[in-house]
């Protein structure tokens, strides 16, 4: 989980975007990684997942509307609606564990300064 959190982080931090893909590519390994051993995630990796699904998530809706009408867009729309599915799955998680929306949001912001 950490080798996708630091490559995600990576990705945020680039100038450019990625090409397709490699960004097809990252997505099969987080779903993939989501797939096998989210129902083990510690709190910290459920946080991971979390920061993950989400900035996947808006990228590729970004992105199906920059391609809008082409097969990538199909794809791009495809992808962000798996990984709502997860997002939400690590948000209700949370939940469970006791942190409250603003909690979340508070925790979710900062992760964009961590250092990995």
């Amino acid at each position: 989980m950490q080798e996708l959190y630091k490559e995600i982080h990576t990705y945020l931090n680039m100038e450019e975007e990625i090409p397709f893909d490699q960004f097809d590519q990252y997505y099969k390994k987080v779903i993939d990684h989501f797939n096998d051993e989210a129902d083990k995630f510690e709190e910290e990796d459920v946080w991971r997942g979390l920061f993950i699904s989400e900035n996947v998530m808006s990228n590729a809706q970004g992105r199906a509307k920059e391609e809008k009408g082409s097969k990538r867009a199909k794809k791009y729309k495809k992808m962000s609606q798996r990984l709502k599915l997860w997002a939400q799955n690590f948000a209700g998680r949370l939940r469970q564990m006791g942190y409250t929306d603003e909690q979340m949001n508070a925790k979710f912001e900062s992760m964009f300064e961590d250092d990995v």
